[in-house]
């Protein structure tokens, strides 16, 4: 349950509900701590499968864009072979400082995923892995990705979905509704994955394909999740965030959520829902759907199929 009344409106009418610059500073703060690297994990595994996406389409893409790029983790599993030339672009610095050796020439832009400052029909190709989750105006980010595509080019990216994290949501929220009579959102809300394909068609896309993946980490408890999303700059930047909570709440939830979702080892799981997405920007050489009106046969003659020819009863 989120306090709308903590929802405020940007200039352009959409919803306001994260707050983008404590989100920089959580990203710039997590890429500069010494050890950040062993906080890649999850950011490699789905980097690594959009790059496998990548893979699947059969065509090499002269210039290619990577919004929200943190330190290249799709960079560094392409080959030149598809992508010739690639612009990462990303919200802190410490992050472009620290990015990944790959095979193509790159060149960084510190931008906002909210503000792409390229022109229309620009690129081949647009990635974006593990960064749209916290845009407060989702489909005008994907109207800006289309529009800098060029005639045919494609998206293919990949967000947090809305069953992310849900135990540790169920153990804060249980903790202090007993703790303390009600709960606050502690974990930032996800958009639903039922809901991306209309957005990725009303930013102009076609040919649009929506999956699903889970991954499922384990840790020793609650206090190594949250400690973990904290390195990877995930914490909560919503509006309506609450700060701090109580000592006693804290333990109470770790102890829910021992209960409800522990392994037999003492480990706790942690449930991430990765959707991805692709979407190519029209043009007239895509295949098209045929023409209502235009099918040979009937739905009313389908039961017929199955029924013995004259032929077959000789």
């Amino acid at each position: 349950v989120q306090n709308v009344s903590c929802r405020r409106l940007s200039a352009g009418g959409a919803m306001n509900i994260f707050d983008r610059r404590m989100k920089r500073q959580q990203r710039s703060w997590a890429a500069s701590l010494q050890d950040s690297s062993k906080y890649d994990y999850l950011r490699e595994e789905v980097g690594s499968r959009v790059a496998d996406r990548v893979y699947d389409i059969a065509r090499t893409f002269p210039l290619a864009l990577d919004v929200g790029c943190g330190k290249s983790h799709i960079a560094e599993h392409l080959s030149k072979d598809v992508v010739q030339r690639l612009l990462l672009t990303d919200i802190t610095h410490s992050a472009l400082k620290q990015r990944r050796s790959c095979e193509m020439p790159t060149h960084c832009v510190l931008a906002d995923e909210e503000f792409l400052p390229f022109r229309e029909n620009t690129f081949d190709l647009v990635v974006s892995s593990m960064s749209l989750h916290w845009i407060n105006d989702l489909p005008g980010a994907l109207r800006q990705i289309q529009q800098v595509l060029k005639p045919d080019g494609v998206f293919i990216g990949a967000m947090v979905g809305g069953e992310t994290l849900y135990e540790l949501r169920c153990s804060l929220q249980l903790a202090e509704t007993e703790r303390e009579g009600g709960f606050s959102p502690h974990v930032s809300p996800y958009t639903a994955v039922t809901d991306l394909g209309n957005l990725l068609g009303q930013a102009g896309f076609s040919m649009l394909t929506v999956d699903i993946d889970e991954i499922q980490v384990h840790y020793p408890g609650i206090f190594e999740v949250m400690n973990d999303l904290q390195g990877m700059g995930e914490s909560n930047c919503a509006w309506n965030r609450r700060a701090l909570l109580h000592r006693d709440t804290m333990l109470a939830a770790a102890a829910v959520y021992k209960e409800m979702y522990g392994n037999e080892d003492g480990s706790v799981p942690a449930t991430f829902e990765i959707l991805y997405m692709i979407g190519w920007k029209p043009h007239e050489s895509q295949a098209k759907p045929a023409k209502r009106g235009s099918a040979t046969a009937s739905f009313g003659d389908l039961s017929k199929i199955s029924q013995p020819t004259p032929s077959d009863q000789a």
